[in-house]
């Protein structure tokens, strides 16, 4: 499966940007996706996932924030960011684990194929 991300840029903060992040290869409905994040200098970090039945799960950190969904027939995952801070500055890389039973996971180590990254600065 190869996934590649897209949509990053340098936004001011309080205003929305859409990720995405198109996948092929694979047989993108029985995989769960999800986003992670990395700021400069910090550890990467789960954002959010979105399993094969559409249930979503977010870090504490976006949640009412961000939304995660997906389009099977498109097979594209997207992450709408609402209210951006710059603390929401980073690289966000899309990841997939196919799971036919629909698990996810926070850790980025259960996650088998990731895409290259797109770098989202958030200015004050």
């Amino acid at each position: 499966v190869q996934l590649q991300a897209s949509g990053g840029g340098l936004v001011q903060a309080g205003v929305s940007l859409t990720l995405s992040c198109a996948a092929s290869g694979g047989t993108f409905g029985s995989y769960t996706m999800g986003w992670f994040r990395q700021a400069p200098g910090k550890e990467r970090e789960f954002v959010a996932a979105i399993n094969r039945g559409g249930n979503t799960y977010y870090a504490d950190s976006v949640k009412g924030r961000f939304t995660i969904s997906r389009d099977n027939a498109k097979n594209t995952v997207s992450l709408s960011m609402n209210s951006l801070k710059p603390e929401d500055t980073a690289v966000y890389y899309c990841a997939a684990k196919f799971s036919i039973e629909g698990s996810y996971s926070y850790s980025e180590s259960w996650y088998t194929y990731w895409g290259q990254g797109t770098l989202v600065t958030v200015s004050s």
